[in-house]
């Protein structure tokens, strides 16, 4: 990334059929933006809640010149169409479908050695924003954790950092990793 880039990053998670919900997530994101560029997902014990089902985590870099705002309604509209109650006085410490929390807005390449602290307190997305970070700019970063793989018909992506891409005439997703590719229709 050489030029000037702007967007967000988003950690995404879910703990109630979580692999189902975060390939939700990602096809309803990418009904509104062309491009995700997505972390490994991670299964994490919850943290702040007091639940026996662990969540699956990922952390997403959009590019995109909208505001702040405008992301946080996509991201609640999301959120409430995969049944969050976003009434609910308890939403913070009951179990979720979907969360879609918007950690940061980020210049590129300004922002490029941001660590992970200074981006949000929820540290077991530290790692996340790492790899990803390193993604982005085609650094060197070692995994301590293995991904765990999510599905979208024949498209399989989680385990390391990955682009995927939405050809919105076609309809055609794609994943881009390395120099694996696969494109759902």
């Amino acid at each position: 990334m050489s030029e000037i880039h702007k967007g967000y990053l988003l950690g995404i998670g879910s703990n109630i059929h979580p692999g189902d919900n975060i390939a939700q997530i990602i096809i309803l994101l990418l009904e509104r933006f062309l491009t995700l560029h997505v972390s490994r997902i991670l299964r994490i014990p919850p943290v702040g809640i007091n639940s026996d089902h662990d969540f699956l985590n990922t952390v997403i870099f959009i590019e995109t010149n909208i505001t702040e705002n405008n992301l946080k309604n996509i991201c609640n509209d999301i959120e409430i169409k995969l049944g969050r109650n976003h009434s609910d006085p308890m939403k913070k410490i009951n179990n979720r479908t979907a969360d879609l929390d918007i950690l940061s807005m980020l210049t590129f390449p300004d922002d490029k050695v941001l660590p992970a602290f200074s981006i949000t307190d929820e540290y077991f997305l530290y790692p996340l924003i790492d790899e990803l970070l390193a993604f982005l700019y085609h650094a060197e970063y070692q995994i301590q954790q293995s991904g765990i793989s999510v599905n979208i018909d024949a498209l399989t992506f989680g385990q390391t950092a990955t682009t995927i891409y939405c050809n919105t005439r076609t309809g055609n997703k794609r994943i881009s990793q390395q120099a694996f590719y696969c494109q759902i229709y």
